[in-house]
């Protein structure tokens, strides 16, 4: 009995409650001293002996509530409730200042597999790089409270408290939970760290924003959120929530934290007070994606869904390296994967929007000077992406593109009928290829509706050859896009854009170029015969009169690529010059033997070569010192 009386004697020297009655209860344990502090630890030491004491001398029966002892018992709540308050003490005035700036380079950390390595290896690497063999090295002094960090896997693990004071935590939980306390441990361990943690995800960037203010949200201010998330959530689960686990373990470790005041109790594992503490702020992270993946699909909001798919999907092994093995914190996991499911969702929605989209885009007025319409630069610029994101898209675009996409293509009253498209085999093909000749194919369906609103057929051809032949640049210009089309889609599309300029030179210059033949100049018909030289005035007025109509309405018509233009201009030239110059060589004669012949033979071969050099600017063409040609 002596040695219980001395253990309650040293613990009721620490009489929480005492201390505050004797200060008027305006103390309490913040103004007093605390036995975890400074650098005499022997009183720290005596208690925690008196307090194993008290438990060897005096141990409850099994199955009575933890606090109903007869002998010892008030000694043991005055213990408990000043290992409360000591703990609660350490967790507030020892804990490291987090370097955020440090943290946060966690965002630029990839989860290649290559990366993966030994934990034991990445922790003796980061050893000899720090140039410290002391194995006390990741356990900064309190003089600065600077954390230090080590690499595990993708994880980097902070020191969130220095040694000493991990070991005390720990010397009290362990005398707390085995007197039937772990409960409340854990309570004080959440109500300390649970701040700590959400002020560490402020600090990085975390707003706390519901579905709702999320979805409210403007595209181009979530866009920047986004980007912003992606940053915190790499930091927040590689570096906050994996230190924090690694602290409550180290702390609670193998301890039997359960309330002994239920008879069937279940014990609560060291992952309990992690989860309370880090449960809230996990989730209002995630709920952020969350509110991504089930908001208001639209086609600009793609990529940067895709980049949080990615994201998620590059965190998801290490959230549940971290989650996914405790019980209380597995919630967490099945929420992020629940939510990385529903983005690859919202992924195959957006793009299937995307198609229809394309495909309803109306046809209200066409483009001035047939120049590339505004859809096929969307349209091209975007697919150029999607190739982009061939990676990830391959993986999430799993189907091809359905015979309901023909059918609504099809219904579309105001389009041409739908072509025919022989896609290749499905087992030469991704899907994700499939969807990207559907979208071309879908454009040049709506194209060809708008070439229609065109009231002269050879501005139609001419807008028909611009865009194609965009579409057929940009389908070259990209090796990903280029090679999920296909040579075979990109041949018949550039088989299209010749077809376009043939039926535009052969609709805007045939009835120029009849101007420059024989037939009808001879007398009664017969090339024996005589020019008829009425005849042959009518043909030179006809042809001027044509051509400076051509030249005045052309000139205004754009082709923006330069090469496109000039192999335009000189395909026509290759026609008309020399037509001309034959037509001029065996007639000029019989008009300038008459009167006037300026007023027939306005232009000679260069006059018109000059002018060539005007068409598809999109500009009326400006005057030209022409040498009017007659003799």
């Amino acid at each position: 009995m002596a040695e219980l009386e001395a253990a309650e004697r040293v613990v009721m020297r620490w009489d929480t409650t005492a201390s505050a009655a004797s200060s008027g209860g305006a103390g309490g344990a913040g103004d007093e001293q605390m036995l975890f502090d400074g650098d005499d630890r022997a009183e720290a030491e005596r208690f925690l002996r008196a307090v194993d004491d008290l438990r060897r001398l005096a141990p409850a029966p099994a199955g009575s509530p933890r606090r109903a002892s007869s002998v010892g018992g008030a000694a043991v709540q005055v213990a408990m409730a000043r290992l409360e308050d000591e703990f609660r003490h350490v967790l507030a005035a020892r804990a490291l200042d987090l370097e955020i700036e440090a943290l946060a380079g966690l965002s630029s950390l990839s989860m290649a597999g290559g990366d993966r390595r030994d934990s034991d290896a990445t922790e003796a690497a980061a050893a000899a790089a720090a140039g410290d063999d002391d194995d006390s090295s990741s356990v900064s002094s309190s003089v600065g409270r600077r954390s230090s960090y080590r690499s595990l896997q993708s994880i980097r693990e902070i020191d969130l408290f220095p040694a000493d004071a991990i070991s005390d935590l720990h010397a009290i939980a362990s005398r707390m939970a085995a007197a039937g306390y772990g409960r409340e441990c854990v309570q004080v361990y959440a109500s300390v760290r649970k701040p700590a943690v959400d002020s560490a995800l402020r600090r990085l960037g975390v707003e706390k924003l519901s579905i709702g203010d999320v979805q409210r949200l403007e595209w181009d201010a979530l866009e920047a959120k986004i980007r912003r998330w992606i940053r915190a959530a790499r930091a927040a689960v590689r570096g906050v929530f994996a230190s924090e686990r690694r602290l409550c373990f180290h702390i609670f470790h193998d301890l039997p934290l359960c309330n002994s005041t239920a008879a069937t109790a279940a014990v609560t594992t060291h992952d309990a007070p992690f989860a309370e503490a880090v449960k809230g702020a996990a989730l209002q992270l995630f709920g952020f994606a969350e509110a991504i993946s089930i908001g208001r699909r639209s086609p600009e909001k793609l990529f940067k869904i895709i980049d949080l798919h990615d994201a998620l999907s590059d965190l998801l092994p290490d959230i549940s390296d971290i989650f996914a093995a405790s019980k209380a914190a597995e919630s967490i996991y099945v929420q992020a994967a629940e939510i990385r499911s529903r983005l690859a969702d919202a992924v195959r929605g957006i793009l299937s929007e995307f198609e229809n989209a394309v495909l309803r885009d109306p046809c209200k007025t066409p483009v001035p000077g047939g120049t590339i319409h505004p859809l096929t630069r969307y349209v091209m610029n975007y697919s150029s992406l999607i190739s982009d994101y061939k990676a990830t898209l391959s993986e999430l675009i799993i189907s091809r593109p359905s015979a309901s996409s023909r059918v609504a293509a099809e219904s579309n009253e105001a389009a041409p009928s739908f072509p025919d498209l022989d896609l290749p085999d499905p087992d030469s093909q991704l899907p994700l290829a499939a969807h990207l000749v559907w979208i071309i194919v879908v454009l040049d369906h709506n194209l060809e509706s708008k070439a229609s609103l065109y009231k002269d057929a050879a501005l139609s051809h001419l807008f028909l050859m611009n865009n194609v032949h965009y579409i057929v640049h940009k389908v070259k210009d990209s090796a990903e896009l280029r090679g999920l089309i296909g040579d075979e889609y990109l041949k018949r599309l550039t088989g299209k854009f010749r077809h376009a300029a043939t039926n535009y030179q052969r609709t805007a210059w045939l009835k120029i170029l009849n101007c420059l033949r024989d037939e009808g100049l001879h007398v009664g018909g017969s090339f024996s015969s005589g020019i008829s030289k009425s005849a042959l005035r009518e043909r030179f007025k006809a042809f001027n009169a044509a051509f400076e109509e051509a030249h005045r309405i052309q000139s205004a018509w754009y082709v923006p690529d330069t090469q496109l233009r000039e192999e335009l201009r000189i395909s026509i030239s290759e026609k008309l010059l020399p037509a001309y110059r034959s037509f001029l060589g065996r007639f000029r004669h019989h008009i300038e033997s008459g009167r006037h012949p300026e007023l027939y033979i306005k232009y000679s071969v260069e006059d018109l070569e000059i002018s060539m050099a005007d068409f598809f600017e999109g500009a009326p063409p400006l005057p030209h010192n022409r040498r009017r040609s007659h003799g």
